[in-house]
């Protein structure tokens, strides 16, 4: 179980995670988050959270999807978002 509590650093590391995610951040700035994430167990799963989040709405055809796999889309978005409050909320809870 992993005991981290959030820092001052995890709030900044996630207010540049789009623009990172994005490649819109200087070289440094970058260094500076990766070096973060390397140390951050809570801040790379909300980044990998945000990452395929990104990349599900940039897939996201409304006239290609089927009506099931876009209630099959939400409802996998809803439980991760769900998922990410709970481990906010509880210190030490197992992550999936």
């Amino acid at each position: 179980m992993d005991s981290h509590q959030p820092t001052g650093q995890c709030q900044d590391v996630l207010s540049l995670l789009s623009e990172y995610l994005n490649l819109e951040l200087p070289p440094g700035a970058c260094r500076e988050i990766e070096t973060h994430l390397a140390g951050c167990t809570p801040c790379v799963e909300f980044a990998e959270s945000l990452r395929k989040t990104v990349e599900i709405c940039q897939r996201y055809r409304p006239d290609e999807l089927p009506v099931s796999l876009g209630q099959d889309a939400r409802a996998q978005l809803l439980e991760a978002y769900q998922k990410m409050l709970h481990a906010r909320k509880t210190p030490g809870a197992p992550r999936d």
